[in-house]
């Protein structure tokens, strides 16, 4: 991928989040700490005075304290929540000390890269090879850590990023203290970049940047620059990125559909989208092509990268669809998410693949009552959805903590101890 040079540009910034597959970062690498991990909460306490069965003991002295589930959640929940952030293993100096350099290569280069921080401060030597950019490279060859959640947003200005590992179970701290301070928000992650669009006070601006190195660099102006709706996508193979600009934010349908290309540094006009009303901003990427949910004509409006064409898709969403999310899967899988039912009480959680050869939806799962009534109370109706990787996450960091299917476990849980709660944060998947 082509290495991101480091701008010193300055501005002013704003928060975000997203969830992605853990990718290698590329470029060169600078130094900086990493905090350690949070830890996860616990549930609440109980301390009424409740004596043996049949009596009531109101003596403060002898009160039997009762631990208490928060309300809305099952005894799976507060487990899952409670479980406590494993400690690290020492290292035996004598053995790590004597390894050879390609051993010592093969076995860092497996390090997912939100752990690559505090591994440079074990010693000189391990510091110096981790900024290496020949190391580096090879970092991003190694195959994917496996899926993460990213989550971005802004404690008093400042940038804060936090990722949780799927695989490890536990939370990160990334610092983003490098970005300029401009009022921008997160576009995506992959391939371990970042995207953020924003304005620097006078212009929109699209901005992609490399925390392992802690470079950054401003795409040059698109040919109609206003603020449009992203998506960056990344070529692990071609170690190169592509942001594709769709139409205005506010509405505009006159502009053409343009995508910038890091090989050629430029941005390239392409098709118009065809007159839709679309159903919401969010957009679904997979199998190189690029899906939005359109209310009339009823269906999808899918662009594909290597024409540079729009098309419509016409399938039909369910009956009683209240609020759909597109959610991409790995390889050509695409799903819809979504509550369906007119009245609260009979309301349900659904997942539908796409049936790309019949051109229908096609239910694979529903979200058990328990989780259900527990995701609406923890976010009063209020969350987002976001898959990757054939992972769907539902969020409402709010509250910090999230619910995770795995399409092909078929396994509902949860996920909780964000590193810290902002009411304006944003979450993402990505990959590292």
């Amino acid at each position: 991928m082509d290495r991101i040079e480091h701008s010193s540009e300055a501005g002013s910034g704003e928060c975000s989040g997203q969830l992605v597959e853990n990718g290698g970062f590329y470029g060169d690498g600078r130094c900086y700490k990493q905090a350690s991990p949070p830890r996860c909460g616990g549930g609440s306490r109980n301390t009424s005075p409740i004596g043996r069965a049949g009596s009531r003991n109101t003596s403060p002295s002898r009160q039997k304290v009762v631990k208490t589930k928060p309300r809305g959640l099952d005894e799976e929940t507060l487990a899952t929540f409670g479980k406590a952030v494993h400690a690290d293993v020492l290292m035996e100096d004598s053995i790590w000390a004597m390894l050879p350099e390609d051993l010592l290569h093969e076995i860092l280069a497996r390090v997912p890269p939100f752990l690559i921080f505090r591994l440079r401060s074990v010693c000189k030597r391990w510091n110096s090879l981790l900024q290496d950019s020949s190391f580096l490279k090879f970092h991003s060859s190694v195959p994917s850590h496996g899926p993460c959640l990213l989550t971005f947003w802004k404690n008093s200005q400042i940038p804060q990023c936090s990722v949780f590992s799927l695989p490890l179970k536990a939370w990160y701290r990334i610092p983003f203290t490098f970005l300029p301070q401009w009022a921008f928000w997160l576009v995506g992650s992959s391939g371990g970049l970042v995207c953020f669009s924003g304005h620097d006070g006078l212009t929109f601006k699209t901005l992609v940047c490399n925390p392992l190195t802690q470079a950054w660099r401003v795409l040059p102006s698109m040919h109609y620059n206003q603020q449009r709706q992203l998506i960056m996508v990344v070529d692990r193979m071609d170690r190169s990125f592509k942001v594709i600009a769709t139409s205005d934010i506010y509405g505009d349908k006159s502009l053409p559909t343009e995508v910038y290309d890091s090989k050629a540094d430029s941005w390239s006009v392409h098709q118009i989208m065809p007159a839709v009303n679309l159903c919401s901003s969010k957009m679904a990427y997979c199998d190189s092509r690029l899906y939005l949910e359109t209310l009339s004509p009823l269906g999808l409006m899918m662009y594909r990268l290597d024409t540079g064409c729009w098309e419509h898709i016409p399938a039909k969403f369910p009956r009683s669809l209240l609020d759909g999310y597109l959610v991409a899967g790995t390889q050509k899988r695409l799903f819809l998410v979504g509550r369906i039912g007119l009245y609260s009480t009979l309301q349900s959680m659904r997942i539908w693949e796409l049936d790309h050869a019949k051109i229908t939806w096609v239910e694979i799962n529903r979200m058990p009552p328990k989780y259900f009534r527990a995701l609406l109370r923890l976010s009063a109706e209020r969350f987002e959805c976001f898959g990757q990787d054939n992972l769907i996450c539902f969020t409402s960091w709010n509250q910090g903590k999230g619910l995770l299917f795995d399409v092909d476990k078929k396994i509902w849980s949860w996920i909780g101890g964000c590193a810290l709660q902002s009411y304006n944060n944003q979450c993402i998947a990505t990959s590292a």
